[in-house]
């Protein structure tokens, strides 16, 4: 059951990787049309960084345990 769950937390941290890579290029690509879309740009990018986090945290959790 723990390979199991560790390729379901590996999967989903690199799903989330991959969106936080398509908007930064959406951003560097000139995506963004004015101020207001690139703040929710970065808003986006943030919680996104921030359920990686807490994902690499629970998964050093898990694996310690």
């Amino acid at each position: 059951m723990q390979i199991a769950r560790n390729n379901s937390l590996e999967f989903l941290q690199k799903a989330l990787r991959q969106q936080m890579n398509d908007m930064a290029d959406h951003i560097a690509g000139g995506g963004c049309k004015d101020f207001a879309s690139y703040q929710r740009c970065c808003g986006v990018i943030e919680g996104l960084a921030t359920a990686e986090r807490e994902l690499l945290d629970l998964t050093k959790q898990i694996d310690d345990d």
